[in-house]
């Protein structure tokens, strides 16, 4: 591996992911997704008694959990692979004329931090009224759609653009014999990422939201 500022590319000749990333770039479509629910009743208990955003509670977790995996952290820039040592947010935030705006939000361990940061940059675009979508290749893309109880998702994509990041969708909290849960949709690169490593995401995530 060489190192180069903070990411590190991959030898991919000696890659134990070789076979897949050469079989699955070849793909015009090498996204896949999967949705599942998680149990948030705890975490949206917690959230409302610190009267805290709980899209910035459980973004956060979310964030927290795909650093933990390195799978997520891979990317394909100019045919080659990549692996990022911290990755970062790029979350739409809605307007409140119901339009939304694209934002750029770093990772800190610290939640404090990274909510107070966090705040800053949901007030900027919600008083813009351009897109301006992150140009960053160390991001997950992730949305929020609290009005729907979805069971499935897919994504608008530019097949002509090169795009490796993951993209990351949540729904409406819904409440039923006083459990909540949040179905969550996760699409990613088949020649990084795998329903493994989609299953270790979901169970950090889940982790991270009981504690």
């Amino acid at each position: 591996m060489r190192q180069n500022e903070d990411k590190i590319q991959v030898d991919i000749e000696n890659w134990d992911r070789r076979e897949h990333f050469r079989f699955f770039s070849k793909f015009e479509e090498p996204f896949y997704g999967i949705t599942a629910k998680v149990d948030c009743t705890h975490a949206y208990t917690t959230a409302k008694s610190k009267n805290s955003s709980f899209f910035l509670y459980y973004l956060y977790r979310a964030l927290k959990a795909a650093n933990q995996i390195e799978n997520l952290r891979y990317r394909i820039i100019d045919h080659n692979v990549y692996l990022y040592e911290k990755i970062f947010a790029s979350p739409t935030i809605n307007r409140p004329n119901g339009t939304f705006g694209f934002s750029y939000m770093e990772y800190f361990e610290d939640e404090h931090i990274f909510q107070k940061e966090a705040l800053e940059v949901i007030e900027k675009v919600k008083n813009s009224t351009t897109l301006i979508p992150a140009l960053h290749e160390n991001v997950i893309h992730f949305s929020a759609i609290p009005w729907v109880d979805f069971t499935s998702l897919s994504h608008a994509r530019s097949y002509s653009h090169p795009d490796s990041c993951p993209k990351i969708s949540f729904g409406k909290v819904t409440e039923v014999n006083d459990v909540k849960t949040m179905p969550v949709s996760i699409h990613v690169h088949h020649a990084l990422v795998d329903g493994y490593h989609i299953g270790q995401f979901l169970e950090k995530f889940q982790e991270l939201l009981n504690e």
